[in-house]
C-alpha cells in the first residue's frame, strides 16, 4: 500500500509533465499512511495512447519502512486504465441501475459520517460497482460514480471485442495481459525493468518522479506496439488476400 500511494503519485506527476489534466476520483488511505485504492480521471492530448500501457500488474522489490529485520519483500499492486466513452457509444438505462447513499469513511475532514455523502451505484445487468465519496456533495459524487460506472461498463465491452478477435501477441495493448506483471521496481538495485519490452533503466528515484524517464519507457512500449498493430494488420491482410486467391 505503500508503494500503491507511490506510483499514484508518480501517475499524477507524469500528467503534470505531459500537461495533461488530472482529476482524483477516489482515494482511500491505509492505516499505515500508504494507499487502499485509488481511481483518477486522466484527460488530455494522447493521455489514453500512452497510459494504456501502465495498465497491468506492477511488481516492487525492497525493504519496507515496517521491516525491521532489513529483509526485502516482494509485493504487487495493479493498474486499470479504462478509456472514457461518450454518450454515444455507451447507453445506460436508469432502470438497471441501484443508487445507494452512505457516510463517507475514513480521513476527509469534519463532514465525514455526519452527511450521507458518499454514493455507491450498481449495474443490476452486470454486477458492476462504482463508489464515489470525495466530494462533500452528493450530486457531485454521483456524477463522479457514474463516470467511473461508464467507463468500467465500457472496458467491459471492449474486453469482450478484444477476447473475440483473439490477439496471439506478446504486448499487452489496451486489455491483454493483465494477469501477468508487466514491470518491476527493484529498489536494492535501483532497477526498474519492464518486462514486456525486455527493457531495464536505472536511476529508480528518478524514474518515480513520472517525469522523462517514465515518458521514454511509455514512448517505447507505444512504439512495439504500434508496429505489432501494423504487423497483425498486414498478416490480415495477406491472410484474406490468399483466401480470395483460392476461392
Amino acid at each position: 500500500m505503500l508503494f500503491t500511494a507511490e506510483m499514484f503519485e508518480m501517475y499524477q506527476s507524469y500528467a503534470a509533465y505531459k500537461r495533461w489534466h488530472f482529476e482524483v476520483l477516489e482515494y482511500r488511505h491505509s492505516e499505515l499512511g500508504g494507499l487502499r485504492h485509488a481511481a483518477a480521471s486522466v484527460s488530455g492530448q494522447g493521455s489514453y495512447r500512452h497510459m494504456k500501457h501502465e495498465g497491468g500488474v506492477h511488481r516492487v522489490q525492497r525493504v519496507p519502512r515496517t521491516e525491521k529485520q532489513g529483509r526485502t519483500h516482494t509485493s504487487t499492486m495493479t493498474v486499470a486504465v479504462l478509456p472514457q466513452p461518450t454518450e454515444i457509444d455507451l447507453t445506460i438505462s436508469p432502470k438497471d441501475l441501484r443508487i445507494e447513499t452512505k457516510r463517507a469513511s475514513g480521513a476527509g475532514g469534519q463532514h465525514v459520517n455526519t452527511t450521507d455523502s458518499a454514493v455507491r451505484i450498481l449495474h443490476l445487468p452486470t454486477g458492476v460497482v462504482a463508489e464515489c465519496q470525495q466530494e462533500r456533495s452528493q450530486l457531485r459524487n454521483r456524477e463522479r460514480a457514474m463516470q467511473l460506472l461508464r467507463a468500467k461498463l465500457y472496458r467491459m465491452k471492449l474486453d469482450e471485442e478484444t477476447s473475440r478477435r483473439q490477439y496471439a501477441r506478446s504486448i499487452q495493448i489496451g486489455t491483454r495481459g493483465r494477469s501477468e506483471k508487466i514491470r518491476t521496481y527493484n529498489f536494492p538495485q535501483d532497477r526498474v525493468t519492464d518486462h514486456r519490452i525486455g527493457k531495464s533503466l536505472y536511476n529508480l528515484k528518478d524514474f518515480m518522479l513520472g517525469g522523462e524517464l517514465l515518458d521514454e519507457m511509455v514512448e517505447e512500449l507505444k512504439s512495439l506496439a504500434d508496429t505489432e498493430c501494423l504487423l497483425e494488420f498486414l498478416e490480415n491482410t495477406q491472410t484474406q488476400h490468399s483466401g480470395s486467391q483460392h476461392q
